[in-house]
């Protein structure tokens, strides 16, 4: 294995949605991509990701924030590791780049958000010092009120 890890610029966003559609099921495609197109846009976001050799192998957004009880912080969102390349440590080791990338980007914390029914994940947080600090509550305003 190769593994590298970098920035995925704007222009080479589309290579995250297979890896990303296996963690988000329940948004069309379409509006997916849409908002993803978005996202890559805005000045507090940036995807970034795992390879091996030219294979992406894991992806994670990343947020920054400013948060009074913290800091400036940052909050990986759609974290994934390929199926084939889980057990072997590259998601400690993705976390590891993840932590050294962002300190040098300021940050003094990091926070995620984890699907409760995702009891692997738990696990690994807990096992890389995340501890549960608070409830992440979710308000739909669309008119349909349907997660996606």
């Amino acid at each position: 294995m190769n593994i590298q890890y970098r920035p995925i610029p704007e222009n080479e966003i589309d290579i995250i949605f297979p890896l990303l559609k296996v963690i988000n099921t329940k948004t069309p495609h379409d509006i997916l991509k849409e908002r993803v197109y978005e996202m890559i846009k805005l000045p507090h976001y940036e995807c970034v990701g795992m390879f091996d050799g030219e294979k992406l192998i894991g992806i994670s957004g990343l947020w920054y924030t400013l948060r009074h009880y913290v800091g400036k912080s940052v909050e990986p969102d759609h974290v994934i590791v390929d199926e084939s390349y889980r057990g072997n440590g590259l998601g400690n080791k993705f976390f590891d780049w993840i932590y050294e990338y962002t300190k040098k980007k300021g940050c003094e914390a990091i926070e995620l958000n984890t699907y409760t029914g995702n009891k692997k994940s738990h696990k690994f947080y807990y096992n890389e010092g995340f501890e549960i600090y608070g409830f992440h509550f979710v308000k739909v305003m669309r008119n349909d009120q349907n997660f996606y």
